[in-house]
């Protein structure tokens, strides 16, 4: 009778986990089908009552995103912000009611983003979210990223690398290494010298070659001892650094000299200048070249 009663015990308590292993497995299936959809494919109409709880809660700062509508628009940012979206969740497993997801979110930024226009940037995040489910319905997620990075890759915050990317192409001049100088140049950067420059004949340069034979080449070819003196570095938002300073130098046809204040606008992304503008006293040169 004792065995028989053991056995019986036995028996509901391996039922008994099974059946959770079987919903625990329902609900990854659920979810992950219907991120998936809703992510990949745009499928907002997924985030219903039918697998999300009424009171469907994101933990988030500074206050929770709390129901069903709530939710829909604040993902409808990120379908409708990006496009060529690819979401991957990498791994997902749970216990209970508890799933955890690592996902992977690829995109391009080219629509309006909680209120921000388009910056036309690629991201590449990941990141880990922790889920409670509630009678087969998805009821609370929390999110875990680097927001920091996410607001870099898309270019509303600048690397912090920037700074120092540029100050290494000034260095690097100043040493007359201008392939070093080359390197840091994307290869579709756009360049322009500022206007009335006796340079900015054939702006825009495109492209690092265009930049050493229209700019570098004529500029060591004209100038003796061209030099940048008094440089400061100003880091500025979307990935822009602020060079000021002034041009020093001597004209070689005239023996005239400068020292023009100047400034120099560049746009990076990805580690390479994509965009250069420069500034320039162009009178004071002007009045140099012509003596």
């Amino acid at each position: 009778m004792k065995t028989s009663l053991k056995l019986l015990l036995c028996s509901m308590f391996i039922c008994a986990m099974s059946c959770k292993d079987a919903q625990l497995e329902k609900n990854i299936t659920m979810y992950s089908n219907v991120w998936d959809e809703v992510i990949n494919k745009g499928n907002l109409e997924l985030i219903n009552d039918t697998n999300f709880d009424a009171n469907i809660t994101l933990v988030s700062s500074p206050e929770n995103v709390v129901g069903i509508e709530a939710f829909k628009a604040y993902y409808s940012n990120f379908t409708n912000g990006f496009s060529d979206i690819e979401f991957t969740i990498e791994n997902i497993f749970g216990q209970g009611d508890n799933i955890m997801k690592q996902w992977n979110f690829k995109g391009t930024n080219t629509g309006e983003f909680f209120g921000m226009p388009a910056t036309g940037n690629t991201v590449d995040l990941s990141g880990v979210t922790l889920v409670k489910m509630k009678d087969g319905k998805i009821a609370r997620e929390q999110d875990f990223m680097d927001n920091m990075q996410f607001m870099q890759q898309l270019g509303i915050v600048s690397s912090p690398e920037n700074v120092e990317i540029i100050d290494g192409m000034y260095k690097a001049f100043a040493k007359g290494d201008i392939p070093n100088v080359l390197s840091a140049l994307d290869p579709n950067i756009v360049w322009n010298e500022a206007e009335n420059f006796p340079y900015a004949d054939n702006n825009p340069y495109i492209g690092p070659d265009a930049v050493l034979n229209g700019v570098f080449a004529r500029v060591g070819g004209d100038w003796d001892n061209f030099t940048l003196v008094d440089l400061k570095l100003h880091d500025m938002s979307n990935n822009y650094v602020l060079a000021t300073g002034r041009y020093q130098g001597k004209y070689k046809k005239n023996g005239a000299s400068i020292n023009a204040q100047m400034s120099h606008l560049w746009q990076l992304k990805d580690g390479k200048a994509i965009s250069f503008q420069q500034m320039v006293d162009t009178k004071h040169v002007s009045e140099a070249i012509n003596k």
